[in-house]
Parts: C-alpha cells; sequence; structure tokens
C-alpha cells in the first residue's frame, strides 16, 4: 500500500432512526489504498457497535469500484432500517473517490 485517501459518503435515514436523531445524516467513512481500490477501513454513524462491526465486514478489503457486487451484498446480508442510508452513502463515496482519484492520481 503506497497511499490511501480518506472519503465520506452521506445520506439520510427515516425520520424515526435513531442515527438521524442523534446525528441528522448517515455517514460512512472509507480509507481506500489508490493503487488497489481495496477498501482499507471502514467507519460509520451508528447508535450500537454491533452495526460499525457489520458494516466493516460489508466492505473492508472489497474493491470500492464494485458497486454492483457490494449492493447486492447490502441488500442480501444488512436488513437494519438503514439499509437504503447505507447503498446511498456508497454511492456518494463512490462518486467522491472517483473524482479524487481521475484529478489526483491518473
Amino acid at each position: 500500500m503506497k497511499e490511501t485517501v480518506y472519503i465520506i459518503g452521506e445520506s439520510r435515514t427515516n425520520m424515526d432512526n435513531a442515527i438521524t436523531a442523534i446525528y441528522n445524516s448517515f455517514y460512512i467513512a472509507y480509507e481506500i489504498d489508490v493503487d488497489t481500490d481495496k477498501i482499507v477501513d471502514v467507519g460509520c454513524t451508528h447508535t450500537i457497535n454491533i452495526t460499525e462491526d457489520f458494516i466493516k465486514k460489508l466492505f473492508k478489503g472489497k474493491d470500492v469500484t464494485e458497486f454492483d457486487e457490494l449492493e447486492k451484498e447490502i441488500k442480501r446480508r444488512y436488513h437494519g432500517t438503514s439499509q437504503k442510508a447505507v447503498i446511498v452513502s456508497y454511492k456518494d463515496a463512490l462518486k467522491k473517490y472517483q473524482d479524487v482519484k481521475s484529478k489526483f492520481y491518473m
């Protein structure tokens, strides 16, 4: 790993979601290796620790650019009220990552 970047994806959750009550938005932060596009580490806004632990398992070590595969895995495995927010946050982060990579690493 030569260099990593830090990217945050943001989305909204349901109004009755505890994450919304505390943070107003749902965020997932990614550390990504720009040489391999692999996700090195992940963190997110959460109310219980198992949420962040599970999201780490979904993303860590995966290629951030493999949207279809990651979206399918999220839909198959993550059944919390924030499922849509996880997908939207990931899409937002992926767009930001692609922009950063094209500006600074091509």
